[in-house]
């Protein structure tokens, strides 16, 4: 299944961005004392409890500010509650409830969503302050003291939102839906490859680029399968996107990216490649998604019996960077490989989430190697002890060796390769951990 997703919210300069910071591990968001520093959303993951979920960062939302900046701030943050799962309000134990606290609660229980109330900066060990208390107020439940700056009861806050997504964790009532996103530029037929597929008009379909703003999601059951089809709005150019209600059709699209499990990812044939559609594959790719280049309106292109071959070879240049990924030609407007498609996301799907026993892989290791030596560098040579396969989507494998700078990225592509050649894994990235393991202390282990 899809990754839960957890957007933390609140007005200006409550510690949003440093407690998103804490959460993830790692320094995504900028953190300034300057209210406003956070506009666009900033994704991360958050690992609790061998689960984990995407957080959503947002600007701060001051609900009647006629400032230009903080009302897209505001309707940015609401793109961010509409689309997530659970909510993180962070208020500040500094200056108590105030009314732009009350505003942003109200905003809240509008949304029905699950609500966590953080009572940020709490920074003193000991008892609870008694200003928390006071946050009762907000009618949000128990307000949780955390101190983001040290870590202070984050423990409890992860508590109360994976408690909150305990029916997404273990809901199998879902678990044979494939989540797929339909994605690419303006114009080159995503809603209408929906509605060839689901047999009538889901999605409105134009000729104008950009009819599509929201990702809507539509449920198809067939002999294949059943699918969460989510048409997206067209992915355009930064330096295009200058219209503000576009800017969040565009967050929408990523997110949807985000929540899939296949992407497919259209090209207009009539087109071609374009740098945009490299760009928007890219997001697939660093998702770690399943993906499938899908190109459009075949019916209307001039044909001999050598154009599909040229056209596929010219496109596995284009998209040398996910080569995994299966081309397949098709058009909405006739229904033509449409079954295919749908045949290819079932078997993309069952590749993203492949696990491969650690036995055979250590033996095509060990094969690979043989064939071709690793690296070495001044008289040192790349020992890869063993590896073992860590997660599904995408197949991530964890590479124990003696270091980790001889472990060039040329090679672990030739391993990379080696491992495809018996399994597969056609239409998913693969993910490598490389660990350092002293040859004393393997030697230890017995190898």
């Amino acid at each position: 299944m899809s990754k839960p997703v957890v957007a933390i919210v609140g007005r200006p300069n409550v510690g949003k961005s440093t407690l998103f910071n804490k959460l993830c591990g790692k320094r995504l968001s900028i953190v300034d004392d300057t209210p406003g520093v956070t506009r666009d959303r900033i994704y991360g993951d958050c690992e609790w409890l061998n689960r984990s979920v995407m957080l959503v960062d947002t600007g701060g939302i001051e609900p009647y500010s006629d400032d230009v900046i903080l009302s897209q701030m505001r309707a940015q943050a609401q793109v961010a509650i509409d689309t997530a799962d659970v909510i993180v309000l962070v208020t500040d134990v500094r200056t108590g409830v105030v009314a732009t606290d009350e505003e942003v609660a109200a905003m809240l229980r509008k949304s029905g969503k699950p609500v966590v109330l953080c009572v940020n900066k709490c920074d003193t060990v000991g008892d609870t302050a008694m200003d928390v208390y006071e946050f009762y107020n907000l009618g949000l439940g128990d307000p949780i003291p955390v101190s983001s700056v040290h870590g202070m009861g984050t423990g409890d806050l992860l508590d109360a939102v994976f408690a909150e997504l305990e029916g997404r964790f273990d809901d199998e009532e879902d678990d044979d839906v494939i989540s797929v996103a339909i994605i690419g530029k303006p114009n080159v037929g995503k809603s209408s490859l929906v509605n060839a597929l689901c047999g009538e008009n889901r999605a409105i379909v134009s000729d104008i680029a950009g009819t599509t703003r929201d990702a809507t999601d539509t449920l198809l059951e067939n002999k294949y399968g059943r699918f969460r089809l989510t048409d997206t709005a067209g992915l355009r150019r930064k330096s295009r996107v200058d219209d503000r209600i576009e800017k969040y059709s565009v967050m929408r699209a990523v997110m949807a990216v985000e929540k899939s499990d296949v992407c497919v990812i259209m090209i207009d044939a009539c087109e071609g490649f374009t740098e945009q559609d490299s760009k928007v594959a890219g997001i697939a790719h660093e998702a770690g998604k399943g993906c499938i280049i899908a190109v459009n309106k075949w019916d209307a292109v001039e044909k001999t019996g050598k154009t599909m071959d040229a056209y596929r070879k010219k496109l596995m240049d284009d998209f040398a960077f996910m080569s995994y990924a299966p081309i397949i030609f098709i058009s909405a407007k006739t229904g033509q490989r449409l079954d295919r498609l749908l045949e290819l996301v079932n078997f993309v799907n069952t590749q993203n989430t492949m696990r491969i026993r650690t036995g055979k892989l250590n033996e095509i290791l060990a094969d690979a190697q043989a064939r071709v030596q690793p690296p070495t560098d001044k008289g040192r040579r790349l020992k890869i002890y063993y590896m073992t396969q860590s997660g599904v989507r995408p197949p991530t494998f964890v590479c124990f060796v003696n270091d980790k700078e001889l472990f060039h990225y040329s090679y672990q592509r030739y391993i990379d390769n080696q491992i495809r050649s018996v399994f597969g894994l056609e239409g998913t990235p693969t993910r490598y951990v490389i660990r350092e393991r002293s040859e004393k202390k393997n030697g230890r282990k017995g190898g």
